[in-house]
C-alpha cells in the first residue's frame, strides 16, 4: 500500500489517465475530486461492499435454481422409467 501526503489543491495521478486532487482537508474528513475515464468504475467502499454481496446473493440464488431444476426433471426421469414410458429426442436439421 502506497500511503501519501498531500495538501489542500495538490493532486494523485495514476496511471496517466486518473487524477485525484485534494480539495479540502479538515480534521477527520478529506473532500477529493476525481477525474476518469468513463469506463473506470469509482465507488465508495460501503456501496462496493453491497454490491459485491448482492452479486454473491444473486450467484446463490442461480444456483439453487438450477440444483432445483435437476432435482426435478431427474424425478420426472424416475418416474418415467418406472412406467415405461420411452423418449425420443429428435435433432431436426
Amino acid at each position: 500500500m502506497l500511503v501519501l501526503s498531500r495538501k489542500n489543491g495538490q493532486k494523485i495521478i495514476i496511471n496517466d489517465n486518473i487524477e485525484i486532487t485534494i480539495l479540502d482537508s479538515r480534521f477527520d474528513i478529506c473532500k477529493i475530486a476525481i477525474n476518469a475515464p468513463k469506463d473506470v468504475k469509482i465507488y465508495r467502499e460501503e456501496i462496493y461492499n453491497q454490491i459485491q454481496l448482492s452479486n454473491k446473493m444473486s450467484n446463490k440464488a442461480s444456483a439453487d435454481a438450477i440444483e432445483s431444476l435437476v432435482s426435478l426433471v431427474s424425478k420426472d426421469l424416475e418416474t418415467n422409467k418406472k412406467k415405461n414410458k420411452v423418449f425420443i429426442i429428435k435433432k431436426e436439421k
